[in-house]
């Protein structure tokens, strides 16, 4: 498998809205990109800020592109002192909250992005679904 399946990016969109359910009590959106970073799957739950309809599909976008999370990348960003607009890709954010998805053998097959809470809450939900995949996938 060089991607996400849509049958795997719908289970990963479950385990975020769980996760959100049962730790934050509020809601977000979810997007699920393929691993050239084009989203295959989304969700926004009642209520969560449409702000984080594009928020959380450039998150996504951000870890399959560059290679890392998004708090990794903003990490990056600050420890090398380098503007984002240089990366010249207006879809990518270093908001934490975009992880990557893969495989047991290290193969990035694509990546989760989340809005709608904290930064680092967002980074939270995406750290326990790329968990969830790695177990799921040889």
């Amino acid at each position: 498998m060089t991607s996400i399946s849509l049958a795997h990016a719908q289970k990963c969109l479950n385990v975020a809205i769980e996760k959100a359910q049962q730790d934050f009590k509020r809601p977000i959106c979810v997007s699920i990109c393929d691993s050239y970073g084009y989203q295959i799957a989304f969700y926004r739950m009642d209520k969560a800020p449409i702000r984080s309809i594009a928020i959380s599909q450039q998150k996504a976008h951000t870890a399959t592109r560059m290679g890392m999370s998004t708090d990794a990348f903003l990490e990056r960003l600050n420890a090398d002192k380098i503007d984002i607009r240089y990366f010249c890709d207006p879809l990518m954010t270093a908001l934490p909250g975009g992880n990557l998805l893969k495989s047991k053998g290290g193969d990035v097959l694509g990546a989760v992005g989340v809005s709608g809470l904290k930064p680092v809450e967002d980074q939270i939900i995406t750290e326990t679904i790329a968990a969830w995949f790695l177990e799921q996938n040889d």
